[in-house]
């Protein structure tokens, strides 16, 4: 059984889940990782938690980008765990939350490694974008974008 929370960046289960999540970072991005872990050090208000029975498998958080724009952030999901959807629950929970805080569209940068996230993304809807923000000109970024 699968429960979602909605917390922050405070929350001990979202800081276990980003710490895998930016050891896992540093064997994709190499060299980049410095450049990545500075934007991902935030504190973050807006973060949800997929339980799995009781035990926390992924989160994701989104703030603030432009004023309907909300940027998703930390998406993570245990190794152990994927294949059962819970990416698409957290995608789907932290879109149905920006859009209760009247944002009008989402984005997101991924690494041009992670093809299966970039599979994922466009399947629930995200195109490509040009880079944006501190991602323009970053040739191992993939943007994102997806309009309510």
């Amino acid at each position: 059984m699968f429960a979602l929370k909605r917390t922050d960046s405070e929350n001990p289960d979202f800081k276990y889940l980003t710490n895998l999540f930016d050891d896992y970072l540093i064997e994709i991005d190499g060299d980049e990782k410095d450049f990545f872990a500075q934007y991902n050090q935030i504190y973050l208000n807006k973060v949800i938690i997929c339980y799995e029975n009781n035990t926390a498998v992924g989160c994701g958080a989104f703030k603030a980008y432009e004023p309907e724009v909300a940027e998703l952030k930390r998406m993570f999901v245990l190794p152990e765990a994927r294949g059962k959807g819970i990416a698409s629950k957290i995608v789907n929970e932290l879109e149905n939350w920006a859009k209760e805080e009247d944002y009008t569209s989402c984005i997101l940068e991924t690494s041009c490694r992670l093809e299966s996230a970039i599979v994922l993304y466009k399947k629930l809807g995200f195109e490509i974008t040009p880079n944006y923000g501190q991602y323009i000109g970053v040739q191992s970024s993939v943007c994102m974008k997806k309009n309510s």
